[in-house]
């Protein structure tokens, strides 16, 4: 069971996975040069002095970030999850936040939710969510964002996701179909851009 519950749907995933399989399985594919870094190569690609990872997880997106240089933070509810990513780099500052409500005390140029994050998330704290990432980004700043789309209850639509982004003040900028930067044509899956008004 995860320390702390971020949704039902997040708490299914915790049940039904084995953390430290889940770690060495990522350590494997590093050691065999066949780990992806889609992610990490799409937000590095923008250039930003800082970035927040946020629903890092174990820290895979930023780990990659830090070895490259980049000045990157993690932030994550889970605290299991956390202990992985601080193990791996201590030299990152990872916070053990909420993300609907979350005070870091600072802004960053982008921000990014990776790993399906905005769909692990309630429904009802995903508007609070891009509101309080929002409230963390440097004028000008990027939110990118990527997550499936589903069907159901709990599923999160591009046309919801964007009237959240524009109630923060965040503007669309560009849409993928995938971190490699394919057009998005409709799909299941969509990396989105956003940027903060100046």
């Amino acid at each position: 069971m995860p320390s702390d519950p971020v949704s039902p749907r997040w708490t299914h995933w915790r049940e039904t996975v084995d953390l430290e399989e889940y770690h060495q399985r990522w350590q494997r594919m590093e050691q065999q040069g066949t780990a992806s870094h889609g992610e990490a190569d799409f937000i590095e690609g923008y250039g930003a002095a800082s970035v927040l990872d946020a629903g890092c997880g174990m820290g895979r997106v930023a780990i990659e970030l830090h070895h490259r240089g980049v000045a990157v933070e993690g932030v994550d509810l889970d605290a299991d999850l956390l202990a992985y990513a601080r193990a791996d780099m201590p030299e990152v500052a990872w916070h053990h936040a909420d993300l609907t409500d979350m005070q870091l005390g600072r802004r960053f140029e982008l921000i990014a939710t990776p790993g399906n994050v905005m769909i692990f998330c309630r429904t009802d704290h995903r508007a609070p969510i891009v509101a309080t990432l929002a409230g963390h980004l440097e004028p000008d700043g990027l939110l990118v964002a990527g997550f499936s789309l589903e069907r159901g209850a709990d599923a999160l639509t591009l046309v919801e996701y964007d009237q959240y982004c524009s109630a923060a003040g965040l503007a669309l900028v560009e849409r993928f179909a995938t971190w490699e930067r394919d057009p998005y044509e409709g799909g299941n899956y969509a990396v989105s851009v956003h940027r903060l008004a100046l």
